[in-house]
């Protein structure tokens, strides 16, 4: 029988403390009163954790939309906070370092592994860079690719790494074969308490005479949930214990098993250009090693194709080699280029497409 969510597990721990229900409340007031401003969010978190409703307000993103504040029932941020343990056998007394920005659920969720689970949790304040005892072994910790990224050669003591909220770039995913950490990309969403199912990005086990591994291309299913697709081959979560109805999403997949699927890209980001479709993410998969700024794939309309392919750069001229698009084929080029000194983004650093493109003409 899974915890209810108004107990906390005798191993938690929140930075090397242990706290009772009541005294976590205290621990709550006092970071909103005297605590640096990102642990005033942990502070307001715990004191709307430990309230006595049996929900929570969360802010979705606004990657694919204006964001706005949900309910989530926290008993179903129990049964996520499970999920995830089953999946990557934590158990009590298991270490955990967070680094994430409390005011969104992947951070928020962190605080609830750790309460549910029995896990003993390290806060460090939420930086692009996080700074933390390098030399201290860490059993499980949530990243944003950025933050991974500048902490590559520091992370060995880390065992398991789950990151999400942006794609993780080739040149990162290179970055992190030599390590120790095994590193598991997310997919999931506000309305799915973080992660639904993930996949691995390195140290992935070999069969015999293999010299080197290929990429694990396929997101793997956390435990009580089902995927399937609708009629615009987009994925449909069926996960009871999360969410009470199913969850319809705008991200079309290729399905490999009942618990294993491909992410091909956002239909509502899909060309249509001379009635051939492309997903700008796989144009910008092929691309990611070849250009060195910042750069997205998008689409413009276009009278003899309907919609045509455009390029964006983070730059100060939309110069670029032709030898950049030596992998794409014939019509996978973008019919133009545009640049902008700097792209719009989100609140926690997601890159808003549309908005950046009316910015760059």
């Amino acid at each position: 029988m899974a915890p209810k969510y108004d107990k906390i597990h005798n191993r938690f721990k929140l930075n090397e403390n242990t706290y009772c229900f009541e005294e976590l409340k205290e621990v709550g007031y006092s970071l909103v009163k005297e605590g640096l401003p990102y642990e005033k969010i942990i502070g307001d978190f715990l004191i709307d954790w430990l309230d006595g409703k049996d929900y929570i307000l969360a802010q979705t993103s606004g990657s694919t939309g204006k964001p706005k504040t949900i309910k989530l029932k926290k008993q179903a941020m129990v049964h996520s906070a499970i999920a995830t343990g089953d999946f990557f056998n934590l158990k009590p007394g298991d270490t955990a370092l967070h680094c994430l920005p409390c005011k969104y659920i992947a951070g928020k969720m962190m605080l609830v592994r750790a309460m549910i689970l029995g896990l003993e949790i390290d806060l460090v304040e939420p930086t692009s860079q996080p700074i933390f005892d390098y030399e201290r072994k860490y059993d499980f910790s949530a990243m944003v690719p950025l933050q991974l990224e500048k902490i590559t050669t520091y992370c060995n003591n880390i065992k398991t790494i789950i990151v999400g909220g942006s794609s993780v770039s080739s040149k990162l995913k290179e970055a992190i074969q030599d390590i120790k950490t095994n590193v598991f990309e997310t997919y999931g969403m506000t309305e799915t308490i973080t992660h639904i199912a993930v996949k691995k990005l390195n140290n992935w086990s070999t069969k015999e005479g293999d010299t080197k591994p290929s990429a694990d291309i396929y997101f793997k299913i956390l435990p009580n949930i089902t995927v399937t697709q609708d009629e615009r081959n987009c994925l449909v979560i069926d996960a009871p214990k999360i969410s009470e109805t199913k969850i319809i999403t705008n991200d079309v997949v290729e399905m490999h098993s009942k618990t294993s699927f491909e992410w091909l890209g956002r239909i509502d980001n899909v060309i249509n250009s001379g009635g051939i479709k492309f997903f700008p993410e796989q144009l910008e998969a092929k691309l990611q090693s070849k250009i060195a700024n910042r750069f997205f794939i998008t689409k413009e309309p276009d009278e003899k194709l309907g919609e045509c392919i455009v390029l964006i750069l983070e730059s100060k001229t939309n110069t670029v080699d032709a030898s950049v698009f030596s992998e794409l084929e014939k019509f996978e080029i973008p019919k133009k280029i545009y640049s902008v000194e700097k792209f719009t983004e989100s609140e926690n650093g997601k890159i808003l497409r549309q908005e950046t493109l009316k910015n760059s003409k």
